[in-house]
């Protein structure tokens, strides 16, 4: 690989307005077909599982092709300034639904353990409830959950703190390498991130492994288990996403793209890394140590 960027960025002074695509369609037709599947397979319809993969894969397909044709665009040199600041604003508003996506998933946890257990331990719920109390990770006021153990910060929860602390580094690592001119360090730096961030759901897995196995922590373990895996899994599935962004943008600034100060396909991807590590700093504080 060459350390001098080959590409040069876009200096056209309009807005860029790409011709009719077929895309956008073919995309909402994916996520009405993933969805279907989805709500049939969540009702145990014997052909929802079939339809929801059959979705997913036309999404990735369509992604795929979509993506493809924004890269040779802004490779053309067709994306000046405006495109550049439309795209910033774009990821800034995506990401800022993100936000409002997981403070609705920690609200639900917040009204659990400090509006709706206190209220079920109180004085008038005493005559319903009385051997109830108040602590969370309980089986509830009516014990019809099976017994479970809570899941405590040690040791595999702060392990994949320390680990999604250090791919925020790597990553800035290889942000000041590309900005340096640097392809092969980004490259590298690039990568360290990516094992990172896989390590980190290697040990997710196994942590659910632990809880299923030796805690009898599960998804139908009332409100606990339910917003326990709520907010992990949904963190875990960003992780992912996040991982294979960055391996796009691996796989770019090997093939030559990008530029000192041409770049924000790297940049959208590492905010949205950076917005998933804010997001586990939240859930390591409120999930495993309160």
């Amino acid at each position: 690989m060459s350390s001098s960027p080959v590409s040069s960025p876009g200096t056209a002074p309009y807005y860029y307005v790409p011709g009719p695509s077929r895309w956008p369609l073919l995309a909402g037709i994916s996520m009405l077909v993933t969805m279907a599947g989805a709500s049939g397979w969540v009702n145990s319809m014997s052909w929802a599982p079939a339809v929801c993969l059959a979705g997913i894969a036309a999404m990735l397909v369509v992604l795929y092709f979509w993506f493809g044709d924004a890269i040779r665009e802004s490779e053309a040199g067709l994306y000046g300034k405006r495109i550049d600041l439309s795209y910033r604003w774009s990821m800034s508003w995506f990401i800022f639904s993100e936000v409002m996506f997981f403070g609705a998933f920690f609200g639900a946890l917040f009204y659990a353990r400090a509006i709706s257990m206190p209220w079920l331990a109180d004085l008038d719920h005493q005559i319903l409830w009385p051997d109830f109390s108040a602590q969370w990770g309980n089986t509830g006021p009516a014990n019809i959950v099976d017994g479970f153990r809570t899941m405590g910060p040690f040791p595999i929860p702060t392990i994949n703190t320390a680990l999604l602390l250090t791919s925020g580094v790597t990553l800035t690592i290889a942000h000041h390498a590309l900005r340096a001119g640097h392809r092969n360090k980004t490259a590298i730096w690039l990568a360290a991130t990516i094992l990172l961030g896989a390590v980190f759901m290697g040990f997710q897995a196994y942590e659910y492994i632990h809880a299923y196995r030796d805690l009898n922590l599960k998804m139908t373990s009332g409100i606990y288990g339910s917003t326990f895996f709520m907010l992990t899994g949904f963190h875990g599935f960003h992780v992912t996403m996040g991982a294979i962004m960055l391996a796009v943008i691996l796989y770019r600034v090997m093939k030559g793209h990008f530029t000192a100060d041409n770049h924000f396909g790297f940049e959208g991807a590492a905010w949205y890394w950076h917005f998933v590590d804010v997001v586990w700093l939240g859930l390591y504080v409120v999930i495993y140590w309160l």
